[in-house]
């Protein structure tokens, strides 16, 4: 049975690197997949699907829902560990209710929580536009600009209160202040799962 974490979080919340930092300190027990690092790298490989989920992922917007569902369940049924982290995943109403289906009839998966990595939008945009100066030629983000931040940051917003109360209602539901230090939020985070998960 594969234990699941789900981490949502605005652009520039630091999901990903609080979950990257949780699961290199506990290689032995958690794995860490982005959602939107399992796609990248699949328009890294440059295949038919790679290409159209980059048609999306360059313009800010949702890949679609199938392509995704498919790629996370693969991903943890796949892993060699038994602790599964997965940010940036759900961010729409729909793809929450499809995965929560899915979940019902996957016996090997159970889903111990979701995490939100709350940021305000202020934090988030700073973080993001200063991740885009600081990258070096040809290592920006196609998804680092100002524009595009405020449409991800639009596709975040609109459904984030019905999948809190979806999740609160589930009881599956835990809120950590990610405008901290990171020291500070990660080991807020990876004592949280630890506990959950029982390792």
């Amino acid at each position: 049975m594969k234990k699941l974490f789900l981490i949502i979080g605005a652009p520039g919340s630091g999901k990903t690197t609080d979950a990257s930092i949780i699961a290199e300190k506990n290689s032995d027990t958690i794995a860490h997949y982005s959602t939107g690092d399992m796609l990248r790298a699949e328009v890294a490989s440059g295949s038919d699907l790679g290409k159209e989920i980059d048609s999306y992922i360059s313009k800010g917007q949702l890949v679609p829902l199938a392509i995704v569902l498919n790629t996370i369940v693969n991903a943890v049924k796949n892993s060699d560990k038994g602790v599964v982290i997965i940010d940036g995943f759900p961010r729409s109403v729909e793809q929450m209710i499809e995965f929560d289906k899915l979940l019902e009839n996957e016996k090997d998966i159970k889903l111990e929580a979701v995490i939100e990595a709350r940021v305000s939008q202020e934090v988030a945009k700073e973080r993001i536009l200063g991740r885009a100066a600081d990258a070096a030629p040809g290592e920006q983000r196609s998804d680092d600009n100002e524009e595009v931040f405020y449409s991800r940051m639009k596709i975040y917003n609109e459904p984030l209160e019905e999948i809190k109360k979806f999740y609160t209602d589930k009881k599956l539901l835990k809120v950590i202040d990610a405008q901290r230090d990171l020291d500070t939020i990660v080991n807020e985070m990876e004592a949280f799962v630890k506990e959950k998960a029982s390792i």
